[in-house]
């Protein structure tokens, strides 16, 4: 059996996939959702969420909302927006799932966050201030153990 078709098929999956997580980098402000980010590349929600899974190792809301936490921990940094401006500036229409996706994923909450944050990157440039806070993904946020002494 001649398996280059499959792999000719697996190719052009993974373009698909890739320019849906490109429009993800571009469009995290905007609504989205899965149906719409499958229409957009001819697939069904539920055969998009099962390949980009396979390809990149979560799920495209998970992507997305990963996404709009780094976005919206750059701006916490900044110190002039406060968390409820930020939980819109970023796409999410939820104070409650944008603040509890942003403990998963950093650790704090949003205001602990904007509270601390602008002191420890001061004077910091941008673009390591961005890698040193760079959000662990899939819920890896270290736990803080229990101080029993």
């Amino acid at each position: 059996m001649n398996s280059r078709p499959a792999a000719a098929q697996d190719l052009r999956d993974l373009a698909r996939l890739r320019r849906v997580r490109d429009r993800i980098d571009r469009e995290y402000a905007q609504p989205l959702d899965v149906d719409a980010l499958a229409r957009g590349v001819h697939m069904s929600g539920g055969h998009l969420s099962r390949q980009f899974k396979l390809a990149f190792g979560e799920s495209p809301y998970s992507y997305l909302m990963t996404r709009r936490i780094e976005r919206a921990m750059a701006l916490l940094r900044r110190g002039d927006l406060s968390v409820t401006e930020v939980c819109f500036a970023v796409g999410c229409a939820s104070l409650g799932t944008f603040s509890t996706r942003f403990a998963e994923l950093v650790g704090v909450p949003p205001s602990v966050y904007r509270r601390d944050a602008a002191q420890a990157t001061a004077g910091m440039p941008s673009c390591v201030a961005r890698q040193v806070t760079k959000p662990v993904r899939n819920r890896e946020a270290p736990a803080t153990e229990p101080d029993l002494a």
